[in-house]
């Protein structure tokens, strides 16, 4: 469940809070191992609260992320992703309890010709190790367009977390640079679920929405965001998870 990077913006994303995507936080990935075509990335991270689509993944609690990313030309990519994770809340959600996230996705993006346009198409597996609920693990596939600091995108699953049926996720992304080293990210999704099994009442849709201001400075991004739902806590399972708050991380390429 992702705040990963842009990448994250299509699948999560991610890219926020975590992962990415960055769920959807962004990464400015610093090269540490390149050649012809080929180049390795990571990223560390420690967030206040890991958001997923705007559902706290830690129990309101700090988290810590980070991943890896290989390139290849032209513009085929894999990695893989992890935060520690906390869904303490008994049997109301199913009795998923596993400590840990771990996404692997592989994936193609480029340029479309000589324009501001651009294109990122693939794969994303979530996965709970030790996670004594049934069927928490999950794929999607995603894609993603893109112009200039605008980026719109589609994922879809055709059995979401905890077995419960089909699932899209269509999401906008904007960022925009103030200079001096900030940077001001929008982020707005739609939930859709082909059946109301997920959340804890009869709702079957939901948005989540972010407003992030990230400031670089030595290497490090330290971003503080607002994230929120138009969830209430009988949707979330009794919890304040949905509620909007205030997330704070300091992250690193390296």
């Amino acid at each position: 469940m992702f705040n990963k990077t842009l990448l994250a913006t299509a699948i999560s994303s991610a890219l926020l809070t975590g992962a990415a995507l960055v769920q959807a936080q962004e990464k400015d990935d610093l090269d540490v191992a390149s050649g012809d075509g080929f180049t390795i990335s990571g990223n560390v991270a420690l967030t206040s609260d890991y958001r997923f689509r705007g559902i706290s993944q830690s129990d309101e609690s700090a988290a810590i992320q980070g991943g890896f990313d290989a390139e290849f030309g032209p513009g085929f990519y894999i990695g893989t992703w992890g935060s520690s994770v906390d869904f303490d809340c008994n049997d109301e959600c199913g009795g998923y309890d596993g400590s840990l996230e771990l996404d692997y996705y592989a994936g193609w993006s480029s340029a479309i010709g000589d324009t501001d346009f651009g294109i990122d198409v693939g794969y994303i597996y979530y996965d709970y190790p030790g996670d004594n609920g049934d069927e928490g693990d999950y794929g999607e596939v995603y894609v993603a367009g893109s112009w200039k600091d605008l980026s719109i995108s589609v994922n879809y699953s055709d059995d979401y977390y905890g077995g419960t049926g089909k699932f899209f996720y269509y999401a906008a992304d904007y960022s925009l640079g103030l200079g001096h080293n900030f940077a001001l990210d929008f982020h707005v999704g739609y939930n859709d679920f082909d059946e109301n099994g997920f959340l804890s009442s009869e709702e079957d849709t939901y948005t989540d929405y972010s407003v992030a201001l990230t400031y670089s400075v030595a290497g490090v991004d330290l971003s503080v965001a607002y994230v929120g739902t138009d969830l209430d806590d009988n949707d979330a399972w009794g919890t304040d998870w949905a509620d909007d708050t205030a997330v704070f991380t300091i992250s690193k390429s390296m």
